[in-house]
């Protein structure tokens, strides 16, 4: 019985330990130059997109978790202060049932555009089983959202955390998905270019010019949930 109490406390302490480590840096990742992108209580840094110093109160704080408020019908894409160029970011996904969402990088801010996926690609969040997007090939979850299908489906049930990785380098884009990478392409060839003429944004001339831009989360009227949001610059 001792044993057992001993381990039942060892473990408390663990998952304790685990809720203070969220939205901070490791003193590896310190050394490294990882910044983090969400102080874990605040909306600082953030704004609504093509709206600096504003945040829809669609978005919120609660936790140490940034949440989206169907019922507030004031959101918009959050989306980064500070552009990137030649970066290594992640950040935690929760998607609610029937959801869908996405990280949007590489995003140009102009009156011209009037969402971020009009300049920036597009690493899907998703319920793949549970919403209609997750019957389209090059739509579900971790996918380069309409361009490049995942090479293998690696999210967690609808309602578990998932850990996001875009790696934007010199031209490289790579994709992870729980620490598997699953999306790898050139983002400077023709090829590229062809994906873009073969997609839903061919139409769109400023789509996925740029190598270096600001980063959204997307407002998609769905519940969502983002955490640990950090960055690398390359």
């Amino acid at each position: 019985m001792k044993k057992f109490i001993l381990t039942c406390s060892l473990m408390a302490m663990g998952i304790v330990t685990l809720a203070q480590t969220a939205n901070t840096l490791t003193s590896k990742e310190k050394k490294e130059g990882y910044q983090l992108l969400f102080d874990g209580t605040t909306l600082k840094g953030w704004h609504a997109y093509n709206k600096p110093g504003t945040v829809g109160t669609s978005w919120s704080v609660t936790n140490g978790e940034i949440g989206f408020d169907v019922t507030k019908k004031d959101g918009g894409d959050l989306t980064t202060d500070q552009e990137f160029e030649n970066y290594d970011f992640s950040v935690d996904w929760k998607i609610s049932p029937k959801g869908n969402s996405g990280i949007i990088f590489n995003v140009t801010e102009d009156a011209k555009y009037h969402s971020s996926y009009n300049t920036g690609p597009e690493m899907q969040v998703l319920d793949s089983d549970g919403h209609p997007d997750g019957k389209i090939f090059n739509h579900r979850a971790g996918d380069l959202y309409d361009l490049i299908h995942s090479s293998k489906e690696t999210a967690k049930p609808v309602g578990e955390w998932n850990t996001a990785r875009i790696v934007n380098n010199r031209g490289l884009l790579q994709l992870y998905l729980n620490g598997e990478k699953i999306v790898e392409t050139r983002y400077d060839d023709e090829n590229w270019k062809k994906m873009i003429a073969g997609s839903k944004f061919k139409n769109m001339p400023g789509f996925g010019v740029n190598m270096k831009g600001r980063i959204s989360l997307q407002d998609h009227g769905n519940p969502v949930w983002f955490r640990n949001i950090k960055i690398k610059k390359l």
